[in-house]
Formats: structure tokens, C-alpha cells, sequence
């Protein structure tokens, strides 16, 4: 009976303690979306703060664009590929005068005098502001011939060429003439862009040790300067090269004076040239029987003396036993 009395106030109890569950459960889940909402606030209100920043240098941007389109449309067909194809953006070529071409020529010319030859084309190279890269001079029995090689501006290759093949009268035969033109417009191209990155990497490494406060670091910096300044230098070098070969063309010219067949058929025998080279042949007759005596002597004489005494001791071996045995045979048969 007691427990019939009690349980009314423990229903209360539990329905009580259930309420309080259900109430803190439904305010926790409050307190959550309240947080969640709160921090969405927060993250629209830094994106519309960045949306504000990034609408403000929205129309920066855009008129930037704008700006840069009618330059990119007036001055594209001026701009230059990186491959030496010196096409702009509507795709027109460069200009010709533009292009870098490396010029070399050999040309073999016969002339009445050679030593009037070489003034004449000194003095016309001269005048148009080339000079003598190399010469050599040699004999070829009684005639010099000379090969020149020329260095002279570009622009003045044809006058050049037109030059030697005249000499005012001298020259009398052009042998061989051989040009040969190289385009070195993308490689000059190529090497201003990398020496100008290289350059911009050098700025920016030299900010870097500025700014760098640990020794290690201020080390590092300075290895990457080394190697950048050196990249530069190398490719420096090879630009200005390639410049200069292709502002100064290179010609390379021979003279000698024409040979006459009857000159050749008088000066072609002489007695004294024939008796030289019979002693000649004498000597080496000579020299060669006496190699041979000595190689004879030193070498074969000894091995042919040590065979000729093998020789002789298997002879008498065999003689010897031979007889042995003939005599045995005749002391059977007698018997």
C-alpha cells in the first residue's frame, strides 16, 4: 500500500526530470545554432569586407585592361616573338631591316699582280670601314699567293663583293665565289629576354639581402647572385657575338696570278731537279740494302747458325743409329 501511495509523486518526478532534460537539450541546441550563425556572420562580413577590397580594384583592374587593350592593339604588330619570328599580334613579319643575319664568303680570284691585287683591295675595304682580320702569304714556285679574310659592315657586302671581282682592271678570273646568309634574329631575341630576367632576378635577390638578417641566409642570397651574375656575363658574351658577326660581315678572298701552260711545260725539267732525285734514289737503294745486311746479321744469322746445328746433331743422331742397326741386321743374316 505504501508504494501505491508513492508512485503518483514519482511520476511527477520523472515527468519533472524529463522537462528539464527536454528544456536543456532544446537551449543547447540553441546556443549551437546561435553560435553557427554567428560565425557565418562573421565570415559574410570578412567576405563582404574582402568583396569590398576586391570591388574597389575591380575597376582598377578593368581599366587597366581597358588601357592595355587599345596599346596591345596600336603597337602589336611591333611586338617580337621570343623565337626570332619577329611576328606581332596580327601576325605581320618584322622588318627587314630589323633581322640580324650573319654574312661569310670565300671568293678565289686570279689577278695580273698579286702584290697591286692586295693594295687595291685593302684601300677599297678600308674605305668602306671594314679591316683585316687574318692574312697569310706563301710561295707557289715563283708566284706569292695571298688569302685575306675581311671584316666589313654588313651593309656593304654586295659593294664588296663588287669590289674584288673588278679591282680596277686587275682582276682577270673569278674561280669560285661561295656566300652563305644566317638569320640570328631568335637567338638574339632569346638571349635580351633571358638577360633581362636575369636582370629582374638580380633585383629581386639583391632586396632579399638587404632585407636578410641571418648570416646563413645573407649567404645563401649571395651563392644565387654568383650564379646569376655569371649566367649573365656568359650570355652577355654571346649576344655581343653574335652582334658583332652580324654587323661586320666576314669575306674571305685569295689572289694568285694565272698560270701559263708553256712556262709550266719550260720550267717542268730540269737536269740538276733530275740528278738530285736520282741520288736520291741512290741514297735510298743503298740505305735500304745496308738496313738489310745489318737486320741479316743481328738477327738472321744467329736463328739460321742455331737451326743449321740442330740440323747437323739430328743428322748425326740418325746416321749414327742408323749404321747400328744396318749392322745388327747383317750379323742375323750371316749367322
Amino acid at each position: 500500500m505504501p508504494t501505491i501511495r508513492r508512485s503518483p509523486a514519482l511520476r511527477a518526478s520523472f515527468v519533472l526530470l524529463a522537462i528539464a532534460i527536454l528544456v536543456a537539450a532544446c537551449s543547447g541546441s540553441s546556443a549551437q545554432r546561435l553560435s553557427t550563425v554567428g560565425s557565418a556572420v562573421g565570415d559574410e562580413d570578412s567576405g563582404l569586407s574582402s568583396g569590398g577590397d576586391s570591388g574597389a580594384g575591380a575597376p582598377a583592374a578593368s581599366g587597366a585592361a581597358a588601357s592595355a587593350a587599345p596599346a596591345a592593339a596600336e603597337g602589336g604588330t611591333n611586338t617580337r616573338t621570343s623565337n626570332g619570328g619577329g611576328t606581332g599580334g596580327d601576325g605581320v613579319g618584322a622588318p627587314i631591316d630589323d633581322a640580324k643575319i650573319i654574312r661569310t664568303g670565300t671568293i678565289d680570284l686570279e689577278v695580273k699582280s698579286v702584290p697591286d691585287a692586295l693594295r687595291a683591295a685593302r684601300d677599297g675595304i678600308r674605305a668602306m670601314g671594314g679591316y683585316i682580320g687574318a692574312s697569310q702569304t706563301q710561295n707557289e714556285g715563283d708566284q706569292p699567293v695571298a688569302s685575306i679574310t675581311y671584316r666589313l659592315p654588313a651593309a656593304r657586302w654586295e659593294d664588296a663583293l663588287d669590289l674584288l671581282r673588278g679591282l680596277n682592271g686587275l682582276t682577270t678570273k673569278v674561280v669560285t665565289e661561295r656566300t652563305e646568309a644566317v638569320e640570328v634574329t631568335g637567338q638574339v631575341v632569346d638571349l635580351e629576354a633571358r638577360i633581362r630576367n636575369l636582370r629582374s632576378s638580380e633585383t629581386a635577390f639583391q632586396e632579399i639581402a638587404a632585407k636578410a638578417l641571418k648570416v646563413s641566409d645573407v649567404l645563401e642570397v649571395q651563392n644565387q647572385l654568383t650564379q646569376v651574375r655569371g649566367e649573365i656575363e656568359q650570355l652577355t658574351g654571346q649576344l655581343k657575338d653574335l652582334q658583332d658577326r652580324a654587323a661586320f660581315a666576314t669575306l674571305t678572298a685569295s689572289f694568285r696570278v694565272p698560270i701559263i701552260a708553256v712556262e709550266v711545260a719550260q720550267k717542268g725539267w730540269d737536269p740538276r731537279v733530275v740528278v738530285d732525285e736520282a741520288s736520291a734514289s741512290l741514297i735510298d737503294v743503298l740505305q735500304s740494302l745496308t738496313t738489310a745486311g745489318i737486320w741479316f746479321a743481328i738477327v738472321w744469322l744467329p736463328i739460321l747458325l742455331v737451326l743449321a746445328v740442330i740440323v747437323v746433331a739430328v743428322a748425326w743422331i740418325a746416321r749414327r743409329f742408323g749404321l747400328g742397326g744396318g749392322r745388327s741386321a747383317r750379323g742375323t743374316m750371316v749367322g
